[in-house]
């Protein structure tokens, strides 16, 4: 067989091969033992930490997931560890703690979606923010297309995304999402921002 009938012969082979849906991510256990052992050097001190990391500006999303049985709830959490990953493949990741007990329900849907959310939108932050309360009564939201994960109204953009990889980072998970489809909203306020502590936004040039 000659090189063309052999990569004719190879296109055909990989066309009838069907590409098998990404199965979802089931979460990590959560960890007994402290992130730093007895026998390490003493961690710096939490607050000195919290204070000296708060000037490093971040935006805010929401991350969200549809429910992962018929009949259960979607889930959905504030977040401001979230960054743009890999441009090939289209990547991006966020941090979520170890004894969330969100995590679990979007690691068991095996997607979710970013909403970047407006500056007009920080009360919105603090109900996702919230533990154990329903926090989409009251929220206006659609499915993204892909993933079918709240896509909250008025966010400046969305993401949707597969889990592509879980990593552990200490008393955190790094979460890999691949990118399927995405989007911009409309607002025209720009987005929340979170710095020192605080919620702001940006200043009109």
């Amino acid at each position: 067989m000659g090189q063309a009938g052999m990569a004719e012969a190879a296109v055909r082979y990989l066309r009838s091969v069907r590409t098998a849906a990404p199965e979802p991510v089931e979460p990590l256990p959560r960890p007994e033992l402290r992130c730093v052992g007895a026998d390490e050097r003493a961690p710096l001190d939490a607050r000195e930490f919290r204070r000296v990391l708060g000037n490093f500006a971040t935006g805010v999303a929401v991350i969200t997931a549809p429910p992962a049985s018929d009949g259960g709830s979607p889930a959905g959490f504030a977040c401001q560890s979230f960054t743009s990953l890999s441009l090939d493949p289209p990547l991006v990741a966020f941090m979520v703690g170890r004894t969330s007990t969100t995590w679990p329900h979007i690691a068991r849907a095996g997607v979710f979606c970013v909403n970047v959310l407006a500056a007009d939108q920080g009360e919105l932050c603090r109900a996702f923010a919230v533990s154990g309360a329903d926090k989409f009564a009251g929220v206006a939201y659609d499915a993204a297309p892909v993933s079918g994960a709240p896509r909250l109204s008025g966010a400046v953009a969305w993401i949707d995304c597969t889990i592509h990889a879980v990593h552990t980072g200490g008393d955190h998970l790094i979460v890999v999402g691949r990118v399927h489809t995405l989007g911009t909203g409309t607002t025209p306020d720009g987005p929340l921002l979170f710095h020192q502590g605080r919620f702001t936004r940006l200043s009109p040039s």
